[in-house]
């Protein structure tokens, strides 16, 4: 007779229900997740300190760091080490030092900064919205308000483009150089959902002669607006203010860009703005949208796959798409078969589809 709660020998030596080439079952990744909001706290006081430009000049100690910081040598210490656990920073001796993402995303003085957003990624229309998750996987959508952050004129989407635009300047580049214009005559580009003009920025900034017409809700195009006077392309750049599903694109653009749009809306959403996209294009025309795309299984790549969990608690009824089904609702709006591109410092792909 086994005495209460031992545990009898296995032939292998192994832990009971497991083989030879089994690990031991674990609640570490239970924990992990549970806990998971230790790294959200981490992050978010290292950027409101400022510890990843106190490093950008050198390696340096939890004492001199503290000093940047205006914080505890106790405090700086213990931060730096749960920042070098979690891969923020590399530790030598009593040294830290950034690693190459670290020094390219979280230096506030990097060009393609991204600590600002915190701003939006927190916010209360984002992160809050995970409070009701229970509620939206049970119901299948947003549970925090009937529409989301897609309600007409949401003050998230200014947040968005204030603090979200550094973060896609590299790949806004990228996409410009996958697609070619003729140099030497003017080209006309809508940028719909243009929010802080990044992308629209980029196409005029490479080619001299392109217009760009930047679609979004008014307090959003302030923001498009103020970054494409900084860009030098202020002189080529108009706005249309409103629904990108109601109001009058105009017609004859070279190219359409739709970035992180479409994966706010159901699929008869998307072919309704793709087939108004299309009639908006000159013959021979350009869509280019940029997504996170899935492979078919929806667990892969991490990222992407990720990404339709947000949707689900922040939107009534968007999702992240795979390559099949962006595929099918362009060839339902008119379109030619898509191309899928890798943009650089980016999770997002580009689909590049011709009229």
């Amino acid at each position: 007779m086994t005495a209460p709660n031992s545990v009898k020998p296995t032939p292998t030596g192994d832990s009971p229900g497991t083989t030879a080439n089994q690990p031991a079952p674990s609640p570490a990744l239970l924990f992990d997740t549970i806990n998971a909001y230790q790294r959200t706290a981490t992050i978010k006081a290292a950027i409101e300190l400022d510890v990843f430009t106190a490093l950008a000049g050198a390696p340096a100690t939890a004492e001199t760091i503290a000093t940047h910081c205006h914080g505890s040598p106790r405090g700086i210490r213990i931060l730096c080490d749960y920042l070098t656990v979690l891969g923020f920073l590399i530790k030598s001796g009593d040294q830290y030092a950034l690693t190459p993402d670290s020094a390219l995303f979280l230096n506030r003085k990097s060009p393609a900064y991204a600590g600002g957003t915190l701003e939006f990624l927190l916010s209360n229309e984002v992160k809050g919205a995970f409070d009701h998750f229970t509620n939206a996987a049970r119901k299948g959508g947003t549970a925090q308000s009937t529409d989301g952050t897609v309600a007409p004129e949401n003050p998230v989407w200014i947040s968005f483009a204030r603090c979200m635009g550094p973060l896609m300047a590299p790949a806004a580049v990228g996409l410009a150089d996958l697609i070619a214009f003729d140099q030497n005559r003017p080209t006309k580009v809508l940028d719909i959902s243009a929010s802080h003009g990044r992308w629209g920025n980029a196409f005029a900034t490479k080619n001299q002669k392109a217009q760009i017409v930047a679609l979004d809700w008014a307090p959003v195009l302030e923001v498009a607006s103020e970054n494409a006077r900084t860009a030098g392309v202020a002189g080529r750049f108009s706005t249309i203010a409103g629904s990108a599903f109601e109001v009058e694109f105009g017609s004859d653009y070279d190219l359409v860009l739709i970035p992180n749009f479409l994966h706010h809306f159901n699929i008869a959403d998307c072919v309704r703005l793709l087939k108004k996209t299309w009639a908006a294009l000159r013959p021979g025309g350009t869509v280019a949208i940029v997504e996170f795309v899935p492979n078919p299984d929806r667990i892969t790549p991490p990222a992407a796959a990720g990404f339709s969990l947000i949707m689900l608690a922040t939107t009534p009824e968007g999702d992240a798409y795979t390559f099949a089904e962006y595929a099918d609702m362009l060839a339902r709006a008119g379109f030619e078969p898509p191309t899928m591109h890798s943009l650089p410092a980016s999770m997002n792909v580009a689909l590049i589809a011709r009229k």
